[in-house]
């Protein structure tokens, strides 16, 4: 499935010029495989797209990376181990006035340009790529729902499947991870299990707790497929939950809906936001939801837009986003509802299939 590389990179120059930026040197990190179909190694070695406001871009990759390029169109130079690749990068680019840096450039490689250009200014290319990135075209959306189902096949398999009671978070972990490969994603890149106390940590590292009878489980995970991500989140009763266990899940589960509910062209991040949120809050468990109901996905699995309080951006078809509300009690146990949407045209488009009730596992 193949991308329109140099069409991508042709609206990057027009939102260069926009801004008076007269370079960008894109490294490791997810732009570069946007805008070129490469992703870099994460090395000491230094691999820059240098996209300049006019003329065409160069990518400057190690000799020896050089055989992992897939010839394309955009020129390719390479450098030897006895090279300065700053130096050869720089030299094709004069006197940049404003220069937008990859937002995962390496420190040192940074400095070095910076010592190049001493007089230049320096923005972040997120101000620039993040919003080309934000909006997806069909063929990402696609990527995007072939991975939220093959997440959502995982998630219907677990109450057949998997066994918790009597096994670590880092076993089930494991298994969880074996299991999103084994329905077609090219790598798993995390799987949360976060039991009994532990579920009040959203972003807990599974550990060798071992899972009892009348925990809350939370199971948070995803990975690649095709450079695009997946991430989707349920939450597991071993055996009979209590009352208020399941009080607290039909909140989420509320605010969930709250939040598919409020996803339309034109409407701002904040009121997605907001609208989960008001559910939660209107419950008393307000202070317990700690963090923003949703991110941007594509090829990080954290991208924007955001689904935060402050931020004004209106959503637009084509812009696909995480809805996941949670309620965490410190010390007993937490809740957490997840999956990816996206927005069309004629509204919320559901990526994530799977049913988002309480499920009983042993």
């Amino acid at each position: 499935m193949g991308f329109d590389y140099p069409g991508r990179v042709r609206r990057l120059q027009v939102s260069m010029a926009d801004r008076g930026v007269d370079m960008t040197l894109l490294s490791v990190g997810a732009d570069l495989p946007y805008f070129t179909g490469y992703e870099a190694m994460q090395t000491e070695r230094l691999t820059v797209f240098v996209v300049r406001a006019e003329g065409e871009p160069v990518l400057f990759v190690p000799e020896l990376e050089a055989p992992r390029v897939k010839p394309g169109e955009f020129e390719v130079r390479t450098w030897g181990e006895t090279d300065d690749p700053v130096s050869l990068a720089s030299g094709i680019c004069g006197s940049p006035s404003t220069v937008a840096v990859g937002d995962h450039m390496w420190s040192t490689f940074l400095i070095s340009f910076q010592k190049e250009w001493p007089h230049a200014s320096w923005l972040v290319a997120s101000e620039l790529t993040g919003g080309l990135r934000m909006i997806k075209d069909a063929k990402e959306i696609e990527l995007l729902r072939e991975a939220a189902h093959g997440v959502d096949r995982v998630m219907a398999r677990i109450p057949k499947e998997v066994r918790f009671a009597g096994r670590t978070e880092r076993e089930v972990s494991r298994q969880l991870i074996e299991m999103t490969v084994e329905e077609g994603h090219d790598v798993a890149e995390f799987a949360i299990v976060a039991s009994g106390p532990n579920g009040a940590s959203p972003h807990h590292e599974p550990g060798d707790r071992e899972i009892q009878d009348g925990d809350l489980v939370v199971c948070d995970f995803g990975g690649r497929w095709g450079g695009y991500y997946s991430d989707s989140t349920r939450t597991f009763s071993i055996g009979e939950p209590s009352a208020e266990q399941v009080e607290v899940h039909e909140i989420v589960r509320a605010a969930n809906d709250a939040g598919r509910e409020a996803v339309a062209p034109g409407v701002l991040c904040l009121e997605i936001d907001r609208a989960a949120r008001k559910v939660i809050e209107e419950a008393g468990y307000g202070e317990f939801f700690i963090h923003r109901t949703g991110h941007g996905i594509g090829l990080e699995v954290h991208e924007h837009p955001y689904m935060v309080e402050g931020n004004h951006q209106p959503i637009e078809p084509g812009m696909s986003f995480s809805l996941e509300p949670g309620i965490y009690l410190p010390g007993r146990f937490g809740v957490r509802i997840e999956d990816i949407v996206a927005c069309s045209v004629a509204g919320l488009d559901e990526l994530n299939q799977a049913e988002r009730g309480l499920k009983l596992v042993g």
